[in-house]
């Protein structure tokens, strides 16, 4: 799996998802607003929430990655060190 993952095609899938969640919600949205099918709105937060669960996911996986490539350094710990 982290094979797959440092590759890029499982942060490449996620986009598409989040891409496709929101053409979904545009295009449902659309049908509502002109009146040829009329359903809860409780699908379009069920979407949004969807939307929000794959963008969460490639920030997480961008901010790992970041996280591994550059080590963050605390100026305060760097003054203990060095004295």
């Amino acid at each position: 799996m982290a094979e797959f993952i440092k590759s890029g095609v499982l942060s490449f899938i996620r986009y598409e998802a989040f891409i496709v969640v929101g053409i979904i919600m545009v295009i449902g949205t659309l049908i509502k607003l002109l009146g040829f099918y009329d359903f809860s709105s409780d699908w379009f937060w069920f979407l949004a929430g969807i939307g929000l669960v794959v963008e969460g996911g490639i920030s997480l996986v961008k901010q790992r990655k970041f996280d591994r490539k550059y080590k963050i350094v605390d100026r305060e710990e760097e003054k203990k060190k060095a004295a």
